[in-house]
């Protein structure tokens, strides 16, 4: 299963600024997902293809044009293109520096052919469009595995199933601690309260292991102060804070 697959059409006109749509929405979502080192490429024309010189040429610089007006690094694929049109492939690097592929950028010069498609242009003649095949993601399947191994589990935190772990020290600060719940919802964020008798450090170790990215520890002295004591996943201790400070950095961050 391919995600996030489309197609788009535009005029020879609308070309170059298409592209570039579609180019730069492409790398936001792979940087929102936490990719930062992508391997691009430009496929060209094939010893065997379809369509007209000025439309592989026209395509092939609408692409290239894109790349560099975005600043992007690139390898050009000579002849690496498929039958039907040039395309840009995006790939992602796993845990172990391997390269998956995964956003394609494909312009089909077939389709538009097959299914007669036109428009009636500025000049009040017939044109055929020029079709852009999108798929952001590639295979689902291959993404998320990519995801999971390249994060080891630790996702952005827009993305963590829990966000925040609530852990009162002990029963007698459950209720504050569903005050504390109860906001952190309110806000957005996702939240789950412990209310297991285990002991603090169990309860904190428990959660150092779901690699859950915030744990507000509640006592009596933030009860009495309104506060909370965050600890983040993997850094240890940030220090006590009001919640609706916490709240706001969260949301913040979690681009809420």
């Amino acid at each position: 299963m391919l995600l996030y697959l489309d197609r788009r059409f535009c005029t020879s006109q609308q070309l170059d600024e298409e592209v570039e749509k579609v180019v730069r929405f492409s790398i936001d979502i792979l940087s929102a997902f936490g990719f930062e080192e992508l391997k691009i490429y430009l496929s060209t024309i094939p010893e065997k293809a379809i369509g007209d010189k000025k439309q592989w040429e026209d395509a092939t610089a609408a692409l290239r044009n894109a790349l560099e007006k975005l600043g992007l690094e690139y390898e050009t694929d000579e002849g690496g293109g498929a039958f039907y049109g040039p395309k840009i492939d995006i790939k992602i690097k796993d845990a172990l520096n391997r390269l998956w592929q995964c956003s394609t950028i494909q312009f089909d010069f077939n389709l538009p052919t097959r299914f007669d498609l036109e428009y009636i242009g500025a000049d009040n003649n017939s044109h055929r469009p020029y079709m852009i095949h999108r798929a952001l993601l590639g295979s689902m399947e291959r993404f998320f595995g990519t995801l999971i191994e390249y994060h080891a589990g630790n996702f952005p935190l827009w993305l963590c199933p829990v966000q925040v772990k609530v852990i009162p020290i002990s029963e007698k600060y459950e209720d504050y601690a569903k005050v504390v719940d109860e906001q952190l919802r309110k806000a957005g964020i996702r939240s789950s309260l412990d209310y297991s008798n285990e002991k603090i450090g169990y309860k904190i170790r428990d959660a150092e292991m779901k690699k859950i990215p915030y744990m507000f520890i509640v006592g009596e002295k933030e009860k009495e102060s309104g506060n909370v004591s965050v600890r983040r996943h993997t850094k240890g201790d940030l220090g006590t804070f009001s919640l609706s400070e916490i709240i706001e950095k969260l949301k913040d961050e979690a681009k809420i």
